[in-house]
């Protein structure tokens, strides 16, 4: 969730409402035509409201596609390594392939680069978050033996995610399941992860 100095104070059905129309209304007219006016009629919130609660439009679908995307990525420890990562992906690859989640996300990475804000936020709030709890599960597994001690875990990670965020921002067709699988095998191969 994305954190702002009042948001501990804030309504919890007006936030719902808030995130609701932002999808909503970037399903129906496409991000760029998103306004903070349009989304707060559609909550029936002040703008003023939005405002205290979010610096932009991107900051409030960021929260709402941040949300799907934590809900849809798990990071379980099933001792099972490929399987724990070709669930986590797949969770991925189906948000970003769904309006209004693949759409929003694709307007909010177009406006990191002029709005040093929102890349940091999208950095530290939703990426770096993602990013360790996928290194954390591999640590897991090289603890337990199934990845060896010098393979580099950080690089195994940006070859997990690269190839979902190459296709999702050249609109390229996402990954079916055995496209993940294969995926998730090469990673593994490249980390030399023993054979389950």
């Amino acid at each position: 969730m994305i954190t702002s100095p009042s948001s501990s104070r804030r309504s919890e059905s007006s936030r719902r409402a808030t995130l609701e129309a932002a999808l909503d209304l970037c399903t129906e007219k496409g991000y760029g035509r998103v306004t903070v006016e349009a989304i707060a009629a559609r909550a029936g919130v002040s703008k003023k409201t939005i405002y205290r609660w979010w610096p932009s439009k991107s900051a409030v679908l960021l929260e709402a596609f941040t949300e799907a995307l934590l809900l849809a990525t798990p990071t379980s420890d099933t001792d099972d390594i490929a399987t724990d990562l070709r669930t986590h992906v797949t969770g991925a690859v189906g948000v970003l392939s769904i309006p209004p989640y693949g759409p929003a996300y694709a307007g909010i990475l177009s406006e990191v680069h002029h709005d040093d804000e929102l890349a940091e936020t999208v950095r530290t709030q939703l990426i770096e978050p993602r990013f360790e709890a996928v290194l954390t599960r591999l640590r897991s597994a090289q603890e337990q033996g199934q990845i060896p001690p010098g393979a580099d875990l950080r690089l195994g990670v940006e070859m997990l995610y690269g190839p979902v965020y190459y296709r999702h921002v050249l609109r390229k067709p996402m990954q079916g399941a055995d496209a993940v699988a294969s995926l998730v095998d090469h990673v593994l191969r490249a980390l030399g992860a023993v054979a389950g």
